[in-house]
């Protein structure tokens, strides 16, 4: 049970005078029947999704952490705000968690790259790209930079190992690529599932490899995670 103290709110109104209309939305959000009730299927998620998609995400964030200490996370926008503050409040700025999560592919910084790059030199890492397009300008350089030297690194067999692409189900650059090299690949939601154009189903695989208790994301709540 939750209780809310608000006897020194110094509120104007009464927000007992809210209780009708807010079952009202409630219920027309349940219901669907509101405007923009194309877009309300993120509101299944924690119960309507792919489960074989999800236990793969298990399985592929168990093998990563065995093997790696970074992540790197290539998105910009959606693709990456909506796992970094679910991993951030989760975890905290300061993780002691074995794997380190960095994000890159949000930014032209050359110094940022670099800086990024020279850091995992010495390092284990795995690679995330996340768009739905495959074309993003900023993700797509710093995508080819680290994708690159992961392949150096490790070879191009070692390189599709640690290599995990989040797409499109079926078209777009990305999505090309990630089958011709044979990435494991995860599907972002079509937009009537999207909350906020994050991909919901994606921060589950990175809460997965950062942290075996949760899971990315995100969405936040699954139960049987």
């Amino acid at each position: 049970m939750i209780t809310l103290d608000l006897s020194k709110a110094k509120l104007a109104e009464d927000l007992g005078s809210y209780k009708e209309k807010v079952a009202e939305i409630h219920d027309m959000i349940r219901n669907k029947t509101g405007a923009g009730n194309d877009f309300l299927g993120w509101v299944e998620l924690p119960e309507n999704y792919d489960k074989e998609e999800v236990q793969l995400m298990k399985e592929t964030a168990a093998k990563l952490r065995e093997k790696v200490d970074v992540l790197l996370v290539c998105g910009i926008g959606g693709s990456y705000l909506g796992a970094r503050a679910a991993i951030e409040a989760i975890n905290g700025l300061y993780s002691d968690d074995k794997v380190e999560i960095i994000y890159v592919g949000n930014t032209f910084s050359s110094n940022y790259i670099h800086q990024v790059a020279k850091y995992i030199e010495d390092k284990d890492f795995a690679i995330n790209v996340i768009s739905k397009s495959g074309t993003t300008t900023e993700t797509s350089i710093s995508f080819r930079i680290f994708k690159e030297m992961c392949e150096k690194k490790y070879g191009k067999e070692g390189a599709r190992e640690r290599i995990v692409a989040t797409t499109d189900r079926e078209k777009g650059a990305l999505k090309k690529l990630a089958t011709d090299e044979g990435y494991v690949t995860f599907v972002v939601p079509e937009p009537e599932t999207a909350l906020f154009n994050v991909p919901p189903d994606k921060l589950r695989v990175l809460l997965l490899v950062t942290n075996p208790l949760i899971l990315s994301a995100f969405v936040l709540i699954i139960p049987e995670l």
